[in-house]
């Protein structure tokens, strides 16, 4: 692809038992992680007219469909759902109003999903309501799946819509392309590159799309760079936030040899106040564009940043992104475990599925305060986020969300009028009765009368004591 990176699912490939191989060569992934050489790195400044070309690349399926574990539906709610508390937001709203784009691996039609919008494939030309990656219809069940008696899983906007626009396939592939062999000897390959992402970001928007999920990455070393194609997703997110209101929420990006290798420095306790651009070993995109891109870390159950999740001074904040339940891909139930196209079985976890979590969040946000502009909303997310003890840092950024407190939270934002200050008339106090000082005067005058008289009679006494003891001396 030259300098148009492959964009690679934000989730973390955590094999089970069944495979050791696989699993040891995925969980030996640590031990070759280092810093790297760090140097510093923004991203190009942004050009407002750069649109995509158009691109008519053929491609063909040269993997078959991943598949997914059928999980038991019941009343529990899953942890992160309930730790979110999402439930106690819905009585004042539930995201009515808004449409979510899932630009993803496409979102399969599912009974939780009623009023999915087919926004096409820039893939394969076909439908965009086809998810043979087992990825897209989890992440959207995660924003927008309904609630149903006797089943304690929703997604944390229940009444938004979707939007589905399928943008990337590890099953597809350019034709006549030869895909390169991981260390397992499996083929790597896939399509969907940074261009093909600006176009389907612009196509979300141009939609009517009030918000954007992209629970995808393009990671390179900031040695290699990111490439020239990333100028045009720049110009793709500028776009929608500036021109047509949309937030933009992306993954981070995960720790894994095929995609985000190098781990970011954390914040250096000898200097904290050193500006962490300076130091990035590893770009992603479209992450690292801070100021149009809400950027989500993940966070494991006790709320610690997971170790998968790729850092960044542009992380803004994080959300439960570990041992994630979301919709089947190709059934009615649900799912917590998905199989690789070798059979290998994978967890549902990764920033991919901490994203969402925040898009649902910003579309209960937009429903609730509808003359909020993108850029407020996003601001909103970051004020109301439980803060680490920093105050920020690159792994979880301001924080991890808070779903409630996004939407109740009384914070004057710029631009946005404040309710008028308003006075209330009460009636006077009634006129009250001067105090009787008379008592206390009396006593007053009292005690000083009898404290003068009892001096007086202690000087009185001295005169006689001398007569007395004179007369006593001349007796002898």
């Amino acid at each position: 692809m030259g300098d148009r990176p492959l964009l690679v699912d934000a989730w973390t490939v955590r094999r089970r038992p069944a495979h050791l191989v696989l699993a040891t060569a995925v969980l030996s992934i640590a031990a070759v992680l280092g810093q790297g050489g760090a140097s510093a790195v923004v991203p190009a400044p942004i050009d407002p007219g750069l649109v995509p070309p158009p691109d008519n690349t053929p491609v063909e399926q040269r993997r078959p469909c991943k598949g997914a574990a059928n999980v038991a539906d019941g009343p529990d709610v899953p942890v992160a759902q309930r730790d979110l508390d999402f439930a106690s937001v819905w009585p004042i709203t539930r995201g009515e109003g808004q449409i979510v784009a899932v630009i993803d691996t496409g979102v399969s039609p599912h009974p939780r999903l009623p009023d999915l919008i087919d926004g096409g494939d820039l893939v394969a030309n076909e439908t965009g309501t086809t998810d043979c990656d087992a990825h897209g219809t989890l992440v959207a069940g995660l924003i927008g799946a309904k609630q149903v008696p006797g089943s304690g899983f929703s997604g944390g906007a229940p009444e938004s819509r979707i939007l589905t626009i399928r943008q990337t396939s590890s099953a597809y592939s350019a034709k006549g392309q030869i895909d390169e062999i991981d260390n397992a000897g499996n083929s790597v390959g896939g399509y969907g590159n940074v261009v093909t992402m600006a176009a389907a970001i612009r196509q979300a928007a141009d939609e009517g799309a009030t918000v954007i999920n992209i629970s995808e990455v393009a990671c390179k070393t900031a040695a290699e760079g990111i490439g020239s194609g990333d100028r045009y997703l720049g110009s793709a997110v500028e776009y929608a936030v500036r021109v047509k209101d949309a937030v933009v929420v992306a993954a981070a990006g995960n720790l894994d040899p095929s995609g985000c290798k190098i781990q970011n420095p954390a914040v250096d306790p000898l200097r904290p106040g050193a500006n962490l651009w300076d130091s990035v070993s590893t770009i992603a995109t479209p992450a690292w564009y801070d100021d149009y891109v809400l950027t989500v870390g993940s966070v494991d159950r006790d709320g610690s940043a997971s170790e998968f999740s790729l850092a960044g001074p542009w992380v803004d904040v994080a959300a439960p992104g570990s041992g994630i339940t979301s919709l089947h891909p190709t059934t009615d139930a649900l799912t917590d475990t998905t199989y690789s196209a070798q059979g290998a079985a994978q967890a549902v976890d990764g920033t991919s599925f901490a994203a969402p979590y925040v898009s649902a969040t910003v579309a209960l946000v937009r429903s609730r305060f509808p003359q909020l502009s993108a850029q407020q909303v996003m601001a909103r997310i970051e004020a109301t986020a439980h803060a680490p003890a920093e105050g920020w840092n690159p792994s979880v950024g301001h924080g991890i969300i808070d779903p409630l407190a996004a939407v109740t939270a009384d914070i004057p934002l710029e631009g946005v009028p404040l309710a008028e200050p308003r006075s209330v008339e009460i009636d006077a106090l009634p006129p009250t009765t001067p105090p009787d000082h008379r008592p206390r005067d009396i006593a007053l005058a009292t005690a000083g009368t009898l404290s003068a008289l009892l001096v007086l009679g202690v000087l009185a006494s001295f005169p006689i004591r001398r007569r007395f003891q004179s007369k006593a001396s001349g007796r002898g």
